[in-house]
């Protein structure tokens, strides 16, 4: 790639391709800030063209999202475009949007009506306040003639177009009632609803399971191809890439360090930013190699350090709006029996609301059971249960098992510094007073790869894997002997996702730790258990290892959960043949 990134130009292949409807020339963006100005986005060109999907990708903080609002004038101060040339192709007219005043009539033309954005979070983009139905209406009205019934007869035809069922109803359904898929089914109809010629798509899967994700990019690119629209798809993960994109442009710095077709990315690239895009990306094919080369757990000791024996936890309530007898009772996890080895990384994955969570919070104890047991063995190797310790027991069975958290800033106290959020759980088990609390926190920031210099700087001075950092020195702190790591790299791009990893398996291997790795991601758990545990609406259907359970699954949900995992290989679109249970959707 030379200094200049060109153009990217329109190219053959899958899903045809018509003239340009959008082109970006050498755009840049600045924010200028108290101290300095930061160069978000500096010298981006390229095109979309009608029917064709670009994807760009790149890491946390590389410029994709302040490149998508751009191109709807949706930059907010201190943001602003400084230079470049979007020009936009509406029935044959090529309109410079960056000469448009933001509140221009044409720029609100343009937002909806020719350009529609499928926002990343779903939730916080989404009025809590008004019903789902009331704000694609509002959204139909803005930009076409209709009346109120009209609006409501097309609002319940995108939503069924999105595979919303019962869409007469739902229409009046408020946010929190939809699940994480839902509402972004929902945000899909909402931007669809004005028949646009363009889809923004800002990692529009991020923050859901392996099949919802699936069923979403399904969704997406079956309704490109039916209104021929052209599509720019944010995201981080390399193996979407391969499985939606015609044409790529890989950004870094605010910059695009390399463009061309989907096959030119990931067979002939030479930017060694997107080859280590792609190295950092994991596949079922392959697990971790143990940092001290041994061998993962192959003969199990004889004594398990937790043992699981029929747990059970029921969610649910009495009365007449559950039910018409008696009491409705969601069984969240249903007689769940297993063994944590000692040096063991036992996965539990499986979707949304298959129980995953509830059992790191019942082994935790931080959610009494229904029924069943949890039984730890203690330093001393005497076999203890969980469920019957006093408070002052728990209190020292949670200094040996510990927790890492799904969200690595929401779990940090913004109003504490690094030191004092490290040496929390130090000062509340009376260790390392005085002088040697110190000691021990930057002891703890070496360990996890951070600099002890920083450690009076509070959480949001920090990256997202800086946070993650701190927080597995705060779970390392009271030298556990379990980590029960819940989600812990779902909220990173794939890049910060491996670094975190390979420093979890690093420090078993120093440290002599067990792993309970919850996961939605199978590939993730490929990559760092030993041993497998498939969940599906609260009962363990699958147990094995980790080359067993993704070479030579035998239950059909886990096949399921494997063929729904994007494969970064554009030549073996794995979603292509994805398996399906019954009643799926699509």
């Amino acid at each position: 790639m030379t200094a200049q990134t060109p153009i990217i130009p329109q190219q053959g292949g899958s899903g045809g391709g018509g003239g340009a409807l959008l082109a970006v020339e050498r755009l840049s963006v600045d924010f200028t800030l108290r101290t300095h100005i930061l160069h978000a986005v500096r010298d981006v060109s390229f095109t979309l063209h009608k029917g064709r999907t670009l994807c760009l990708v790149g890491e946390s903080g590389s410029g994709k999202s302040v490149t998508a609002r751009a191109l709807m004038r949706l930059v907010e101060p201190p943001g602003q475009i400084v230079a470049g040339r979007i020009t936009l192709d509406i029935d044959g007219r090529q309109i410079d949007v960056t000469a448009e005043r933001d509140t221009s009539r044409q720029m609100r033309s343009i937002r909806g009506r020719r350009i529609g954005l499928i926002f990343q979070e779903p939730m916080s983009s989404l009025s809590p306040v008004h019903t789902i139905g009331s704000q694609i209406i509002e959204a139909l009205r803005l930009h076409r003639p209709l009346t109120p019934r009209q609006a409501r007869d097309e609002t319940v035809r995108l939503l069924a177009q999105v595979e919303i069922p019962h869409p007469d109803k739902m229409i009046d359904r408020y946010t929190f009632e939809f699940s994480g898929g839902m509402r972004q089914r929902a945000m899909i109809a909402m931007a669809l609803a004005c028949n646009p010629d363009i889809l923004i798509a800002d990692e529009p899967t991020t923050a859901l399971d392996v099949t919802t994700q699936a069923e979403i990019l399904d969704l997406i690119k079956r309704l490109q191809l039916e209104r021929g629209m052209a599509m720019l798809l944010i995201t981080h993960d390399m193996g979407v890439v391969a499985e939606t994109a015609d044409d790529v442009a890989v950004m870094r710095f605010g910059r695009i360090v390399e463009a061309g077709s989907v096959d030119h990315s990931f067979y002939k690239s030479r930017s060694p930013y997107t080859q280590r895009l792609l190295s950092s990306t994991l596949k079922l094919e392959g697990g971790a190699e143990r940092v001290s080369g041994a061998p993962r757990v192959e003969t199990p000791p004889a004594q398990p350090i937790l043992s699981l024996r029929h747990l059970s936890k029921g969610f649910g309530a009495g009365g007449r709006w559950f039910s018409k007898v008696g009491s409705f009772v969601i069984k969240a996890v249903d007689d769940v029996s297993l063994d944590l080895l000692p040096g063991e990384n036992l996965g539990i994955v499986g979707e949304s609301g298959s129980g995953k969570t509830t059992l790191g919070r019942l082994v935790l104890r931080t959610v009494e059971p229904s029924s069943g047991n949890v039984l730890y063995r203690d330093r001393n190797g005497q076999e203890r249960d969980v469920t019957t310790m006093s408070k002052a027991d728990l209190r020292a069975y949670h200094q040996d098992v510990r927790l890492v958290f799904q969200d690595p800033f929401a779990s940090l106290n913004p109003r504490m510094t690094v030191r004092e959020i490290i040496a929390e759980p130090l000062t509340i088990a009376g260790r390392a007073p005085g002088k040697v609390l110190g000691k021990r926190v930057a002891e703890l920031m070496e360990m996890v790869g951070l600099d002890p210099a920083a450690m009076e700087r509070y959480p949001h001075a920090f990256s997202g894997g800086q946070r993650q950092r701190i927080g597995i020195a705060r779970a390392l702190a009271l030298d556990p002997r379990v980590i029960i790591a819940d989600e812990a790299t779902s909220a990173l791009d794939v890049s910060i996702r491996s670094q975190i990893l390979d420093l979890l398996l690093e420090l078993q291997q120093h440290l002599d730790l067990s792993f309970i790795f919850i996961s939605h991601d199978i590939s993730v758990v490929r990559y760092f258990c030993d041993r497998v545990a498939v969940m599906h609406r609260g009962k363990l259907v699958e147990l094995g290892t980790a080359e067993e359970i993704c070479a030579t699954p035998r239950e059909d949900y886990t096949k399921m959960l494997i063929s729904a995992v994007p494969n970064p290989d554009p030549r073996n679109k794995r979603m292509m043949h994805r398996v399906r249970m019954p009643g799926d959707q699509n």
